[in-house]
């Protein structure tokens, strides 16, 4: 086999290649407009669209939003926990999705990322087929957002179009260059990324109006902590970013995507090389990218952005598994085409292509040189990949040495601003909520399981906690107590319910209690317990027992919690009429809102609660 066929350029050839695609990236970069995100590499410069300007306040609003768990319904998951940028901006976490055959370890199974567990509109577990009460798994692998401000259309199959049109008026807010904000919008309200079934942006806005930015996370970067740590609330955010304290789907696409815009990877040795640095390289990186950029493999990954940005089948697997880019457009010749992800910072990338199904760069040699077990599916395939695309050992060792340190960007590897983050709620040491016990057994064997990863911050009044694998049909309630467990049981300081169990028969019952933390900052720290309690004749005494939960309440993980007037119901900072207004409307309406004592009943003590509260001008 000739070094043609391997897909290895002479050493001549590869020196003139390179030495034209340095030359094409001068090019580009000498007529770039200047932008946040230029610097010592040669990337073009960022375009912000015309309808979405750059600015600090937007930036910063966006990077709370994009880290914030609190912007998905059960507060379990942000845009980050799919975008780490020490993992290039893709997902370290494995999840399983079992593909279009539905059967889990079969050949099209997909390595993706965790969403949501399911849920109703009334946010209410639903049992799902494949994933029971767990979090559900996404169709396809997280994309990573560094690189994502340069494509006219993002996610694998381009749906999210250069043209962004607010979802809620279906008006066009940006004619072109809008892909971002586009790709924005969908995992916000997507039932298995982030949501609930039907969640709408009216909801979205309404909780954000409510919540303490960010209270879920902790570490904040410097950024973030003077932003948030004086008591600003996402009200606050908004009017800074865009003049009032308007909270709608269109805005939070357009902080996000600003902030997303200053995700520039353009300080690895490559940049540094191409600048002028000679030393920048080591010289087995300048062999391996003069032997990439002088391979067919540049077709696809070309440039400065190692992409084109187009979309192409290379006959990773059958077409009828995905019909990709085609599912989008209709049209025949996209059948099976996916969008080509940029090389840069592939080193610090634990799956690779759209189903996750490589796990190495090594494999992804593999494939395309079709070797060790890897096979390429000829249905409309990409003509470039007629061929396999082979090297030597010794070339390939380079070009590995090159995309593993020579593309990579040490702040995107060390995380370091822009791409710095907070500590997600996900990535403490010790859960919280945390299972302290074992449960106890009701018919035929079955252990009722407690579901419980809602995090307990005060003032949540969207945690939930479930129940599965319990005795279908049976009455269940929820104990709540101050004490920890005796014999694995708890003394009731609170019992919530009863409820109807959903399904039929022993270890099928499922259902959902939810219970609204107070908003005090006098709980921070408190530890309650929780244990579901079924009645099952088949259990000893007549009753099953999940394992008990233990919750710590937090006020915010960021370590400081400055306490807002909880009779400022209308969140203008004033106590006036529309406050006792929205008090008297909540109160009439059974609305948690006006539930001041936290009890979970509306009764006397919550308007004297209420009253006391506004009559002292916010305590």
């Amino acid at each position: 086999m000739n070094q043609e066929q391997f897909g290895a350029p002479q050493s001549g050839a590869g020196s003139r290649c390179f030495a034209i695609f340095a030359a094409v990236i001068a090019c580009a970069t000498m007529h770039a407009v200047a932008q946040p995100g230029g610097g010592a590499g040669q990337l073009p410069q960022v375009q912000f669209p015309s309808e979405n300007p750059f600015s600090v306040e937007k930036s910063t609003l966006g990077k709370a939003l994009f880290w914030d768990a609190q912007l998905s319904s059960d507060n379990t998951t942000s845009c980050g926990s799919c975008h780490l940028p020490a993992s290039s901006g893709t997902d370290p976490r494995v999840s399983v999705n079992p593909g279009a055959d539905g059967i889990f370890n079969s050949d099209d199974d997909i390595i993706a990322s965790p969403g949501v567990s399911m849920a109703d509109r009334d946010d209410q577990y639903l049992k799902s087929v494949l994933y029971g009460l767990l979090p559900q798994a996404t169709t396809r692998q997280a994309q990573p957002m560094i690189m994502a401000m340069y494509a006219d259309e993002l996610f694998w199959d381009g749906r999210a179009s250069s043209q962004f049109v607010d979802p809620q008026t279906g008006q066009v807010i940006i004619a072109d260059g809008g892909a971002l904000e586009s790709q924005v919008v969908g995992p916000i309200v997507s039932d298995i990324e982030m949501s609930h079934q039907e969640r709408d942006w009216d909801e979205v806005a309404a909780k954000l109006s409510t919540v303490r930015p960010l209270a879920l996370a902790s570490d904040l970067p410097t950024d973030l902590a003077e932003a948030v740590l004086d008591g600003s609330t996402y009200p606050d955010l908004f009017a800074q970013a865009f003049g009032d304290n308007e909270i709608n789907a269109a805005r939070i696409a357009m902080a996000i995507a600003t902030y997303e815009r200053t995700l520039v990877p353009d300080e690895s040795p490559f940049d540094q090389f191409i600048a002028g640095n000679n030393n920048a390289m080591t010289q087995q990186q300048i062999d391996g990218l003069n032997a990439l950029t002088g391979s067919r493999c540049v077709a696809c990954h070309t440039g400065a952005m190692f992409s084109d940005n187009s979309f192409r089948n290379i006959g990773l697997r059958p077409i009828d598994e995905d019909p990709g880019r085609s599912g989008i457009t209709g049209n025949n010749a996209d059948r099976g085409r996916f969008k080509v992800p940029s090389l840069r910072n592939v080193g610090l990338r634990e799956r690779f292509m759209h189903n996750g199904q490589l796990s190495t760069i090594d494999e992804v040699f593999d494939f395309y040189a079709r070797r060790n077990g890897q096979v390429s599916f000829a249905q409309n395939r990409d003509p470039v990949l007629n061929a396999p695309i082979a090297f030597p050992p010794p070339v390939q060792n380079n070009i590995t040495e090159f995309l593993n340190n020579g593309l990579t960007d040490p702040r995107v590897a060390n995380e370091a601003f822009p791409f710095d983050r907070p500590r997600l709620h996900e990535e403490q040491l010790v859960a919280n909520p945390q299972l302290i016990t074992n449960g106890i057994a009701g018919a035929e064997g079955a252990t009722p399981e407690m579901i419980a990863d809602n995090p307990p911050n005060l003032g949540n009044t969207d945690f939930k906690i479930g129940i599965d694998k319990a005795l279908g049909g049976a009455q269940a309630w929820v104990v709540v107590s101050s004490f920890p467990p005796v014999s694995g049981m708890l003394v009731a300081d609170e019992t919530l319910g009863p409820i109807v169990l959903q399904g039929s028969g022993a270890g099928e019952g499922y259902g959902t209690m939810h219970y609204a933390i107070p908003d005090s900052t006098t709980l921070d720290g408190e530890v309650r317990y929780m244990q579901w309690i079924v009645a099952d004749d088949n259990a000893p005494g007549g009753y099953a027992a999940s394992p008990v939960a233990e919750l710590t309440y937090f006020c915010s993980r960021n370590g400081v919690c400055i306490d807002h007037c909880q009779a400022d119901l209308s969140g203008d900072g004033q106590l006036d009429f529309f406050d006792v207004s929205a008090f008297l409307g909540a109160y009439g309406s059974n609305g948690s809102q006006a539930d001041f004592t936290g009890d979970g009943t509306l009764d006397f003590f919550d308007v004297s609660a209420f009253l006391s509260a506004y009559n002292a001008g916010c305590p």
